[in-house]
């Protein structure tokens, strides 16, 4: 039983890992895409640049969580200290560029809303 959770969890790190890939490279494109479409047909390249920024911020809070998650997993069986504190500072600093992420685009979804009333 402890072999197949092991492997379990193993599968399971890894998938996520790769999801949180594909999520970041999905958002890198669609933030390209928007950004090419809106600065080509468009008058205001402001727009565009806010639009593709705020896509690309949505794919990499998201990947960010994914890979916490992953690293969580990872220290799941008989973690070192050694692994505890890898794995807080990387928690640790994954948290705080989430939040500022976050806290941005907050920001840029108020003052979009803002700038349309």
């Amino acid at each position: 039983m402890h072999d197949f959770l092991k492997a379990f969890i193993d599968y399971t790190t890894s998938f996520s890992q790769l999801f949180a890939i594909f999520v970041i490279v999905v958002g890198m494109a669609k933030g390209l895409v928007i950004f090419m479409k809106d600065s080509m047909f468009r008058t205001e390249s402001k727009e565009a640049l806010r639009e593709s920024r705020m896509e690309l911020g949505h794919a990499f809070s998201l990947g960010l969580g994914f890979l916490i998650g992953a690293s969580i997993l990872k220290t799941t069986f008989a973690p070192s200290w050694n692994d505890i504190g890898q794995l807080a500072s990387i928690i640790g600093i994954r948290t705080v560029l989430n939040f500022f992420l976050t806290r941005e685009i907050e920001r840029q979804v108020k003052n979009g809303r803002q700038g349309q009333i």
